[in-house]
């Protein structure tokens, strides 16, 4: 991708190893996260409990896997979106836990919500204990 291209950079292990990456560029907009599948803790072992029908059209361009025993991610979680004015905004899709974005909580409770990005916006996903935490970064030509 071009060296303008804002981009995903994630800030914990655990949102590493979701991205499967250093970075994930947000080629295009709206670009949606959310939930691939839950798995919970059973006799001893993760196992899957939901996942998204096979063959079904995806719904996000992010897929998270939620380990916790606390739902964090919803399947349509958070969408990122440019404005005319070319600015970015985070849009919270109506989540159960909400979205934490420079510390402040957007959406949750099943209520969408929105919040202006900047170079350097942390976003973490979930409630303020989600393993999910990125930061969003705009290239200086962007």
């Amino acid at each position: 991708m071009s060296e303008t291209t804002p981009f995903l950079r994630p800030l914990t292990d655990e949102a590493r190893k979701a991205m499967q990456r250093d970075k994930r560029d947000i080629t295009h907009v709206p670009y949606r996260v959310g939930r691939e599948l839950r798995v919970a803790l059973i006799n001893g072992e993760y196992r899957s409990i939901e996942r998204r029908e096979s063959g079904s059209p995806p719904s996000n361009e992010l897929y998270l896997l939620d380990l916790g025993e606390k739902l964090n991610v919803s399947r349509e979680h958070l969408q990122i979106e440019q404005e005319a004015d070319g600015r970015y905004v985070l849009i919270d899709r109506g989540s159960a836990c909400g979205t934490i974005v420079d510390d402040q909580p957007v959406g949750g409770h099943d209520h969408g919500g929105r919040w202006p990005l900047q170079n350097g916006s942390t976003i973490r996903i979930g409630v303020s204990s989600s393993p999910y935490l990125f930061e969003f970064v705009i290239p200086a030509h962007a």
